[in-house]
């Protein structure tokens, strides 16, 4: 018998755009111990966002041999492995998941043309050709983004731009497949991880199946793409040879992958229907769980099937969350790092003296489609110093954030009664107070936000064994502290709020002319 019930953990491996976490996470979902190694994004111009997926295995493998030498949990305790990662990615492999190009990732906006030539037309409904944009919606929930930046989007570049490696490749994988299939030898996806490739009929989430109509219109064959198996189910075991690499016991079960939305929602501690939770990492969303299958065409969000088997949750994004922040650092050169920030950003007024930052720094998918606006500060004049220029990126997410809840509510009919904060932002007690203020919510922080994702591919795990229900989990999860919206800083930020709204009409038909 491998461990006991009250000592078995799962090794969980988050792979986000700035390098994998793995953590040890016990079946209260506890983190034991946790590891992140950094990896390289390259930006290459022209909308070209890649990175070496031996760089991701080398940085994985590197902290899940310090978390699992360290972690004090004997191998024989470590009974699963689950992996979540950065979604709406592309890693094109041949027959036995060998990567021929670089992973094309979520922030990769090349193949818009393409995707423009594949659903627009003359006469058309949001930019899409009305019968296509019909099947796409009732069979999959959502359409290929005119931005290209989804999977379908890297495919259609490939095909166009790197024809050699779209003949070689025998499939299109997620990253978090991609891994899966190195860590067991089996190339598959999860109904939840395959949706935004939007090829797959999901009306019925017993049977998610791939749509024979979608592949045609993109010119696909579904042999160009993995198998599919059911949400949180058991894929295989660890391979020998990195069992014995990462230190792993022989025969460790691996489960379906997740993308970091999915595994998210599932560690929120916001798993009932229309219980809201925000993430906030290098890029954000407002999310909840769903009873029915909704599409809001107009704001590009859609209710998807969510790692837990036989349910939807609400998917839309924020292209730059905490990346805004990690911009100031690393491209601005503003703050040496991120204590810096917030040191900054306390020592100026809520309001920043009337400064707005946009953070659109790599165009918006929620709730505008628009990979051609672009960020800025608004409002400088001789007397803004740094500290205004700081907090008022950190209000600029926070505002968008309040964007993104307006018509997420629109969306569920209903307002949402506080807010599960995640993600490396929520440890921020200033941007928790800011978003509760701008939002006009309380905002809940859950107990170990920066691990949320992890703490969910724990939970994926563990439903996929058998060893938990729903319930179980969701009271698992603790919330540290609630904050409160502040009546007069509210009153400040009314206002600048719909000045916000205002910027973005303002300035898309100049940034559509200066990107388009």
């Amino acid at each position: 018998m491998r461990g006991t019930m009250g000592n078995e953990h799962v090794l969980a491996i988050d792979l986000g755009t700035g390098g994998p976490k793995a953590a040890l996470v016990d079946r209260s979902g506890r983190i034991t111990a946790n590891e992140f190694e950094p990896t390289p994004l390259e930006l290459l111009g022209d909308g070209a966002a890649e990175q070496d997926p031996d760089a991701w295995w080398d940085a994985i493998t590197r902290a899940v041999r310090r978390v699992v030498d360290g972690g004090g949990v004997p191998a024989d305790e470590i009974v699963a492995v689950s992996v979540t990662s950065q979604w709406s990615g592309t890693v094109a492999v041949d027959d036995v998941g060998h990567h021929l190009y670089p992973a094309v990732i979520w922030m990769d906006s090349r193949g818009a043309p393409y995707v423009h030539d594949l659903v627009s037309a003359r006469v058309n409904v949001a930019g899409y050709h009305p019968l296509r944009l019909k099947a796409w919606i009732q069979k999959t929930g959502g359409i290929p983004s005119h931005s290209g930046k989804d999977p379908i989007g890297h495919i259609l570049w490939l095909r166009h731009e790197r024809p050699d490696v779209y003949r070689a490749t025998r499939y299109f994988l997620e990253p978090c497949d991609y891994l899966n299939a190195r860590l067991t030898g089996r190339i598959c996806a999860s109904y939840d991880s395959i949706v935004a490739h939007w090829l797959t009929d999901n009306r019925d989430l017993s049977n998610v199946v791939y749509d024979a109509e979608l592949l045609a219109l993109c010119g696909l064959q579904e042999s160009q793409l993995p198998p599919l198996v059911p949400s949180a189910s058991v894929v295989g075991e660890v391979l020998a040879d990195v069992a014995a690499d990462w230190g792993l016991a022989p025969g460790t079960k691996v489960v379906t992958a997740t993308g970091d939305v999915h595994s998210a929602v599932v560690g929120s501690g916001a798993l009932g229907d229309f219980e809201g939770h925000l993430y906030m990492g290098t890029s954000s969303w407002l999310s909840c769980h769903l009873p029915t299958k909704r599409t809001d065409l107009l704001h590009n969000q859609a209710a998807l099937p969510s790692a837990v088997p036989g349910r939807y949750f609400l998917a839309n994004e924020h292209e730059v969350g905490g990346g805004a922040l990690l911009w100031l650092r690393d491209q601005a050169g503003m703050v040496r790092d991120l204590d810096e920030a917030n040191e900054l950003a306390a020592a100026a007024p809520a309001g920043s003296n009337r400064v707005i930052f946009t953070p659109w720094l790599n165009g918006e998918r929620t709730p505008v489609d628009d990979h051609t606006i672009r960020g800025g500060w608004n409002n400088l004049s001789l007397t803004t110093d740094r500290a205004d220029l700081v907090r008022s990126v950190f209000e600029g997410v926070a505002y968008n954030s309040r964007w993104l809840l307006d018509v997420v509510e629109k969306f569920v009919k209903r307002p949402l009664d506080g807010l599960n904060f995640i993600g490396g932002g929520a440890t921020s007690d200033l941007w928790c107070q800011i978003h509760a203020d701008v939002c006009d919510r309380v905002i809940r922080r859950v107990a170990e936000p920066q691990h949320a994702n992890t703490r969910g591919a724990a939970f994926v795990a563990w439903l996929a064994l058998g060893q938990h229900t729903l319930d179980e989990l969701n009271r698992s999860v603790t919330i540290e502290r609630e904050f409160r919206p502040d009546p007069t800083a509210r009153a400040t930020y009314a206002p600048l709020y719909r000045e916000f709204l205002k910027i973005y009409k303002a300035n898309k038909a100049i940034h559509a002319r200066l990107n388009g």
